[in-house]
Order: structure tokens, then C-alpha cells, then sequence
């Protein structure tokens, strides 16, 4: 069960800052799509998507993002919620995160190239080490505790979606400035790109046991596969698919499958 702590006035203002940060990210990315300043994300990724490509459908999981991260946002500042473990632990990597996707809007509607890749990277990595530093923690969740529904899967869709989403940036990035070395070819380079995705989406959902990381790098990976298909790279496009059903039916066996045991927060 979640913990029944009240929290601290201290704990509370950084609650109201999570809160903050998330209406700060989804407020800029709307308003940049309302207002029109700049380059949309869509445009920003289509300009040097050349090596590797996602359908644009694909990008439409930004809303169950936002409504997820807002459930999570308005829950957790809610004086009665109790200061559990994974709020506790969670909420400054988390505020780091918010804030990183809200200010990716901006690099890449100004076409800040590598200021995407470091603001999408840092996301990542400052939500997803924090979680599997608290693996215990998220396994020993029952299945119906709040904290597993208002914690764990909406900043487990976050980090999902950006595990795959990271290296595409970069992908386009080094591809618009013509880095890419021309040897391996660059169908090759996709090809490791989304052998990496999946590798770690794995490896990952090995430790944390949670269906939520793992369901949108399959959404994303499946979007590779229609992109590919469509202009004709049948090898990039069904090793998108192969991943995508690896990452699926992995994430199933580890999630469900696997004997649990008695798992204990550490």
C-alpha cells in the first residue's frame, strides 16, 4: 500500500513544482502548434528523417502522455496523498523531465539541432536511472496501489516513449548536418538504432516488470515499420517489426510470466 505520510512543507512545494512543470510542458506544446512559431516537432522530425523514419500517426501517444503525466501531477499535489517512497524519489527526476520535453518544443522550433538531442537525452536519463535505482520498489507494488497507476505508468509511458524517440533525434540531427559516416549504409545504422531501442527496452523492463514502459517503444517501433514500408526500405521496415513484436512478447513473459517472489524495496 501507499504510504500515509503527510507531507512536509517542503515536500509540498516540490509537489507544486512537479505540478508546475507539467503544465508548463504541455502548455508549450500546444501553444506552439495554436500559435504556429516556428517549426512544429512534426516538421523538425521530417526535415533529415532520411536514415530513419517513424509514421506520423506514431506521435499521436503525446496525448495519452500528457493526460498520464497530468493524473500523476494533480494526484501527487494532493496534500491528502501521502509522501510514498516513489513520489518521494521520483518527483525531482521527474519535475527534470517535465521541464526537459516542455523546452525540447522550443529547440526544435527554432531548430536548436543539437540543443533536441541533449534536451531529449536528459529527459531520459534523468527519469529512467532513478527508476531503475528504484526497481524494488516499483516491483513490489500491488497491483491495484495507487502509486502503481499514478506513479509508475504514467512516468513509465514517458520514459518509453522517449527511449525511442531519443535516438531518432539523433539519427536526424547527425543525417541533416551530413555527420553520418557512409559506411555502414545508413539502412544499416537504422537497422542498429532499432536494435538498441529494443535491447534496452528490454533490459529495462526486466528490472522494473511494468507493461507501461515497454507498450510505447512497440507503439514507436511499429511506427518505424509503416514509415519504412511505405517508401520502399522492406529491411529497415521488418526489422521495426521484428522488434516491435520482440519488445511485446519480451515485455509480456517479464512482466506477467516471470515468478515474482517476494519483493522488497531495498
Amino acid at each position: 500500500m501507499s504510504s500515509i505520510v503527510r507531507p512536509t512543507s517542503a515536500q509540498m512545494t516540490r509537489r507544486l513544482l512537479v505540478l508546475a512543470a507539467v503544465i508548463f510542458a504541455i502548455v508549450i506544446a500546444y501553444a506552439q502548434m495554436a500559435f504556429g512559431w516556428g517549426q512544429t516537432p512534426a516538421e523538425f522530425s521530417a526535415d533529415s528523417d532520411a536514415t530513419l523514419r517513424v509514421a506520423g500517426y506514431a506521435f499521436s501517444i503525446w496525448g495519452l502522455i500528457y493526460l498520464a503525466l497530468l493524473v500523476y501531477a494533480v494526484r501527487q499535489a494532493l496534500p491528502r496523498t501521502g509522501e510514498s517512497r516513489l513520489i518521494h524519489r521520483l518527483g525531482w527526476p521527474a519535475l527534470l523531465a517535465f521541464l526537459g520535453i516542455g523546452w525540447w518544443i522550443v529547440a526544435s522550433a527554432f531548430d536548436w539541432e543539437w540543443g533536441t538531442v541533449a534536451l531529449i537525452f536528459g529527459s531520459l536519463l534523468v527519469l529512467l536511472v532513478p527508476m531503475l535505482m528504484e526497481a524494488g520498489a516499483i516491483r513490489a507494488l500491488d497491483r491495484a496501489d495507487r502509486d502503481r497507476w499514478t506513479v509508475v505508468w504514467p512516468l513509465g509511458l514517458l520514459a518509453g516513449w522517449l527511449t525511442v524517440a531519443s535516438p531518432v533525434n539523433l539519427l536526424t540531427v547527425v543525417t541533416g548536418n551530413g555527420n553520418l559516416p557512409e559506411s555502414p549504409s545508413s539502412e544499416v545504422w537504422a537497422l542498429i538504432a532499432v536494435l538498441i531501442v529494443a535491447a534496452v527496452a528490454l533490459l529495462v523492463t526486466a528490472r522494473i516488470r511494468t507493461i507501461a514502459y515497454p507498450l510505447p517503444v512497440a507503439w514507436g517501433l511499429l511506427g518505424v515499420f509503416v514509415a519504412e514500408l511505405e517508401r520502399g526500405r522492406e529491411l529497415v521496415a521488418y526489422g521495426g517489426l521484428t522488434a516491435a513484436v520482440a519488445v511485446l512478447v519480451g515485455a509480456v513473459i517479464l512482466t506477467f510470466r516471470l515468478r515474482r517472489g517476494v519483493e522488497r524495496p531495498v
